[in-house]
């Protein structure tokens, strides 16, 4: 097993020198907006207009904590949200222990009382008729700590309703249509009351965090979204797992299937269908579909559950983004959450940057007395995109890899790459403790699961090899490293590799307080 890890390490090096060649010789376009920025910024001393610090467009799991966070800071804030009613989600149901510990940091972890959620101390894996448990290392943490799983929109509540005990925080119901923009700053926003009446906000800080569906954030930033499957959603009633408080992840064909519980009656499952279209829920299409593809690829325990949830017929869909962050640095505002930053949420990795993002925004804001100063915030808070970038990037490219080595495909290779994987995870010691702790978020260190993807995809070409390498044998183990290269190097590349592998050597990593 060390051979397979060492290959891994040599392997992610080489691929690593590539990618900063390749990324050296191309002319960094973001940069030249990020000094336009600056230079045509001006200082907006807002005060006397109003008596708010801080805007937060939204009040998802991102706007709510922020909200808090920064309230409790003192700081003046008012969010403004579409709606105020409890969201109704399929997704964001499940906080990964890495994520529990950032809201152990926030003061938030009462938001997961109370609402019958569910501790998750790991995750079992299904491939054809197998399965191994996976749980997460926690015996370093106090017991309190570990996954939690719940309904999304209980848990946004508990937020909401937090936030708005502090008396400097106000939540306003409203659609934000536009920024307002003066000399290239932002002074604040446009929005629309549920009465129909348009209204001017200022502050000396927006903070856009409007969702995955965000009509703001073209102007903070260089979208580049993708679709690379849609997720369909059931509840399954009084079901019992097989592994007891762990999630559940079948390696199906086409592509996963997730089962988790969300509270103390109801399991949720999520089937996950390759592409942007879906079949039809109205004309009968997707219960065939679940009933002929998918059932007979579940668990025998669940199964009855299964299609008594697919008969019930509340049935939902909901398309998986990924987008890289790709800001454009503004004066007088910041992207955070899914506005900002997607990954495919298989591993469920969301929740965990959001908070993350949250307690480095809040470290970088602690000493800042005075936000007027437009032009200094904006070049201080740049540092805010690099210090983010090991955690995020390392959920993100675990996300985006782990999702295209579990979907099924005629490649040769690529099944090999998938059973690898499965049996690697099997092995359990170092070989489970280290993914499990990169997906948890308990270790997002970039360089760990460079070399453990690797490490996977050299410990299948070793079992192609043994006990007799043939020249067709050689021939799939060559292309199951090449497709391994072909997986994670792009997803790394899009990530930003000097930011992800190397931040301190940005200088942006030691921006200093603009002076008061």
């Amino acid at each position: 097993m060390i051979q397979y890890i060492l290959g891994g390490i040599l392997a992610s090096l080489i691929g690593l020198l590539f990618l900063l060649k390749l990324n050296g010789n191309k002319k960094n376009k973001k940069n030249e907006i990020r000094d336009e920025c600056v230079k045509s910024s001006i200082n907006g001393d807002l005060r006397s207009n109003g008596d708010t610090d801080i805007i937060i467009v939204g009040a998802g799991v991102a706007g709510a904590a922020l909200a808090y966070t920064l309230g409790k800071d003192g700081r003046r804030v008012v969010v403004i949200e579409r709606d105020l009613t409890e969201p109704d989600r399929i997704v964001g149901e499940l906080l990964q222990p890495g994520g529990y510990l950032k809201l152990i940091e926030l003061d938030l972890q009462d938001c997961v009382e109370q609402i019958d959620s569910q501790r998750v101390l790991g995750y079992a894996l299904f491939k054809d008729g197998k399965d191994t448990r996976l749980t997460y290392p926690l015996e370093k943490f106090h017991s309190d700590v570990a996954g939690r799983s719940f309904h999304n929109g209980r848990f946004i509540q508990r937020m909401r309703e937090k936030a708005s005990t502090l008396p400097n925080v106000r939540l306003e119901q409203g659609t934000v249509t536009s920024l307002l923009e003066e000399n290239g700053t932002i002074k604040g926003v446009l929005y629309k009351t549920k009465s129909g009446e348009e209204i001017n906000a200022y502050a000396p800080l927006t903070i856009v965090c409007d969702g995955c569906f965000s009509n703001l954030r073209r102007s903070l930033c260089s979208p580049k979204v993708e679709v690379p499957s849609c997720f369909v959603g059931l509840i399954l009633e009084n079901c019992k797992l097989p592994h007891q408080n762990h999630g559940h992840v079948i390696l199906a064909d086409p592509s996963p299937i997730l089962f988790y519980q969300i509270s103390s009656t109801e399991v949720r499952c999520l089937v996950d269908v390759p592409g942007q279209k879906v079949p039809s829920i109205g004309n009968g299409e997707m219960a065939i579909y679940l009933k002929t593809m998918v059932a007979p690829q579940i668990p025998p325990q669940i199964y009855d559950s299964f299609i008594a949830a697919i008969d019930k017929g509340n049935i939902r869909t909901m398309p998986n983004r990924s987008m890289p962050a790709a800001p454009l640095p503004t004066p007088g505002a910041l992207l955070m959450g899914d506005a900002f930053n997607m990954r495919h949420p298989l591993t469920g990795g969301g929740m965990t940057v959001a908070l993350s993002d949250i307690v480095v925004l809040q470290n970088l804001l602690k000493p800042l007395r005075n936000l007027n100063d437009s032009a200094s915030l904006c070049k201080y808070l740049e540092s805010f995109y690099t210090l983010r970038k090991p955690v995020a990037s390392t959920i993100n490219t675990l996300a985006g890899a782990l999702y295209k080595v579990f979907c099924a495909s005629p490649d040769q290779a690529r099944k090999e790459m998938r059973e690898a994987c499965f049996d690697y995870l099997s092995l359990g010691g170092v070989c489970a403790e280290g993914p499990v702790a990169l997906l948890s978020g308990l270790n997002p260190r970039p360089l760990s699961l460079v070399c453990h993807f690797f490490a996977v995809a050299i410990f299948g070409v070793g079992r192609l090899l043994l006990p007799f390498p043939s020249p067709k044998r050689l021939w799939i183990g060559a292309k199951l490293i090449s497709t391994a290269s072909g997986i994670i190097f792009p997803i790394i590349k899009a990530e930003g590799v000097r930011q992800m592998f190397f931040p301190a050597t940005v200088p942006a990593y030691y921006r200093s307080p603009p002076v008061e």
